[in-house]
């Protein structure tokens, strides 16, 4: 079960949708009164793009990297949508030199969500951090001390489904729960299910923000059918957002060798979104599609209802 790890995948272009609808929710929800941020399955925090990890799957090429190059080469700059500046805003912060060329060779480090919403939290907010991995929650601590924020942020070495439970409602009766398992293990897409059907009953006006992976399989095709009769049920408004950058059949080589396509797309299910969240993802979705697409089969979505 410990076999996942987010480093071998940080900056793909799941992280680009995830991240840039996370940092959209962030911005606007820390406006208000105090917030609590509770990410189930925080991973490490921060990724070295240059380290060992990144480099074996090296699918920041086709995320993050892919993106910059865009920026720099000029054929992105005329029609920047507003999230993905923002988005661009946060990667200079870490990486210097990367604003304002955008040269993707200047991208070093790169943002898991627990720095995200780090950047974000004040006296009043807090972020709780769960992890599993017993190497990642080392290096979750480690990085996240580094940030001295103090009592701000609590992680704990826990599975994040169960420690969700007794966080709701939160005190401040404001929450984000982030949601975000490999998926790696089958039984997670019941337990997504299983939790968030357990969170809007304890607190119906949290917002809920679920990652999930598009691909052939049959949880995979059924997870946001289910989350959509949950959000009905609970008379909750939600948003499904998706990004196809690539067909998803496999192909043979003229050796005879077999070739997965890797993960072609993926979505991001919230429940009580923003009202600006729309939007926001109207604008930012066809610019992801022209500037992360592989293929002919490039697309998004984007529906909400209630």
């Amino acid at each position: 079960m410990f076999s996942y790890r987010h480093a071998f995948h940080a900056g793909n272009h799941a992280d680009v949708l995830k991240h840039i609808t996370l940092l959209a929710l962030l911005k606007y929800l820390t406006q208000k009164e105090a917030l609590t941020v509770i990410d189930t399955h925080a991973g490490a925090g921060l990724y070295r793009l240059d380290g060992d990890y990144s480099q074996t799957g090296a699918e920041a090429a086709q995320g993050v990297v892919r993106l910059a190059s865009a920026l720099h080469e000029g054929t992105a700059a005329d029609s920047l949508a507003e999230l993905i500046a923002d988005y661009l805003d946060l990667l200079g912060g870490l990486n210097p030199g990367f604003a304002p060329s955008h040269d993707p060779a200047a991208l070093k480090v790169y943002p898991g969500s627990p720095y995200i919403a780090s950047r974000f939290l004040e006296g009043r907010h807090k972020l709780k951090l769960y992890e599993l991995h017993p190497t990642d929650f080392r290096a979750l601590s480690g990085n996240m001390a580094q940030l001295e924020l103090g009592r701000g942020i609590a992680c704990a070495m826990h599975d994040g489904f169960d420690a969700l439970k007794p966080l709701l409602p939160p005190p401040s009766r404001r929450a984000l729960v982030i949601c975000d398992p490999s998926y790696e293990m089958k039984s997670d897409y019941a337990r997504v299910i299983e939790t968030i059907s357990d969170a809007l009953k304890r607190f119906p006006t949290g917002t809920y923000a679920i990652w999930y992976p598009i691909i052939p399989r049959p949880q995979a095709h059924d997870l946001p059918r289910k989350l959509k009769t949950l959000a009905a049920r609970a008379e909750r408004p939600w948003l499904d957002a998706t990004l196809t950058v690539k067909g998803s059949k496999l192909h043979t080589t003229a050796q005879g060798q077999i070739i997965r396509p890797g993960l072609p797309a993926s979505g991001m299910f919230i429940i009580n979104p923003p009202y600006t969240l729309h939007d926001g993802l109207k604008a930012a979705l066809p610019n992801l599609v022209q500037w992360l697409g592989q293929d002919h089969h490039a697309a998004h979505t984007l529906a909400q209802g209630r």
